[in-house]
């Protein structure tokens, strides 16, 4: 058996814009019913989320069935030993594009990059479980490393501060922007569309194009998802399931209240 090729990963170095969907739900049946709908990505959230190892194997399995759409999955942490645990659990499960939040220096990023590699590049723990098919992908561990799309996450003052440096860590194959951690870093909670806000995150996109990235970004605003796609942007993020479940079963109710 062959190993999977991250076509996401390859998708990103040749900018084509890849638009996703965030999901939290932790849900299988929720999963397949947006990942039906034929997104080129979908985001599987650790972070915020109530998903643990196994409702991600779960959704794993079922977005499999959907070749047209690629799992992205995002730690809770990706710093000190918990992270580096967690990203080689995540690795294992199959997980081939991981999301890791809260990154700040490239010291930080540079870590990051050994943890999603097998030795000599890494430290990432030699196993594989269900990422090679339990030993089936013959050269799995010889070929992994190539396969793995580290996507590191930007949403602080320092992070901003530092981003030239971090999109220049090689490993690193996007950064996102994590608009409303940033926001609130920036002085202006809630605000993801303050004007201070808006020119940080452009000024971010900028950078990360001249470093040779792909920068990335959520917002549940579709006028500024595509004003940052005009400005460079490659995997965005256009929804989330809990904020489109809410704010649908709102209006429909309220279209029959009034």
């Amino acid at each position: 058996m062959k190993n999977f090729k991250n076509t996401f990963k390859q998708a990103l170095y040749e900018r084509k814009p890849q638009i996703g969907f965030w999901l939290g739900l932790a849900n299988p049946l929720v999963t397949e019913i947006c990942v039906g709908a034929g997104f080129d990505w979908v985001l599987l959230d650790g972070e915020h989320s109530t998903n643990d190892l196994g409702t991600l194997m779960a959704q794993l399995q079922v977005i499999a069935g959907y070749p047209h759409t690629h799992a992205v999955a995002r730690v809770p942490v990706g710093h000190g030993h918990v992270g580096t645990t967690l990203i080689k659990q995540y690795l294992d499960l199959g997980v081939q594009s991981i999301l890791v939040p809260m990154v700040d220096t490239a010291e930080q990023a540079q870590a990051l990059v050994s943890a999603v590699r097998y030795p000599p590049h890494g430290i990432r723990g030699m196993g594989g479980a269900r990422a090679s098919r339990w030993g089936r992908i013959t050269k799995y561990a010889h070929e992994a490393n190539d396969e793995v799309c580290l996507l590191v996450q930007v949403e602080t003052q320092e992070g901003l501060n530092n981003i030239e440096a971090i999109a220049n860590v090689e490993g690193v194959d996007g950064v996102f922007i994590g608009p409303s951690d940033l926001s609130a870093s920036l002085g202006h909670v809630g605000e993801q569309n303050h004007p201070v806000v808006r020119a940080a995150i452009e000024d971010a996109f900028a950078k990360i194009l001249k470093a040779g990235k792909a920068p990335g970004f959520l917002t549940l605003d579709e006028n500024l998802s595509k004003h940052y796609l005009s400005l460079g942007g490659v995997f965005m993020a256009v929804g989330t399931d809990g904020a489109l479940l809410a704010r649908q079963t709102e209006a429909l109710y309220q279209r029959f209240k009034s």
